[in-house]
């Protein structure tokens, strides 16, 4: 699914959310100076692999958080992960660096990709800003509704404190 696809499934899917087009961002720091309503949920988004390259996980955070990848090995027992290749994001989710979404299950027909959203974004007011699988826009939408496409896809995912 491509931006206008994503588009089209949150209308169709009668979804809450607000649109904000801006230019090609590829990290939080680009984003950070792109004026968007509730830029506090906006996500960080890594896409990694374990070091055999049989499991994928999607890890989604608040943006001013860090992600220790060796804590969570250890706190989710993985094996040693790293960054999963630019190959293996657009072979499994569609997309580029840069575009990296949970919007992007949308994409994982074989549902590879194991997610893990930060819990913090369901607090109030329960909102996430994510790209809808490109970097060219940022799309603001309830959390829970997020965890509903991702659970109706069938991709595991997991609430989890970070």
């Amino acid at each position: 699914m491509n931006k206008q696809d994503i588009y089209d499934y949150l209308k169709e899917k009668n979804l809450w959310h607000v649109i904000t087009e801006h230019e090609a961002v590829y990290n939080m720091e680009e984003l950070s100076k792109v004026a968007i309503p509730h830029p506090e949920a906006d996500a960080k988004n890594l896409f990694v692999r374990d070091d055999k390259k049989r499991n994928y996980y999607l890890i989604t955070v608040k943006d001013d958080k860090r992600v220790d990848l060796k804590e969570f090995r250890k706190t989710h027992g993985t094996r040693n992960l790293s960054f999963a290749s630019e190959e293996d994001l657009m072979r499994i989710l569609g997309l580029i660096p840069g575009a990296v979404s949970p919007l992007g299950i949308l994409n994982d027909a074989e549902l590879q990709v194991k997610v893990y959203l930060d819990r913090d974004f369901f607090e109030e007011p329960g909102l996430i800003g994510l790209h809808p699988n490109d970097n060219t826009a940022t799309v603001l939408m309830k959390s829970e509704d997020l965890l509903q496409i991702i659970k109706e896809h069938k991709n595991e995912v997991e609430i989890v404190p970070f």
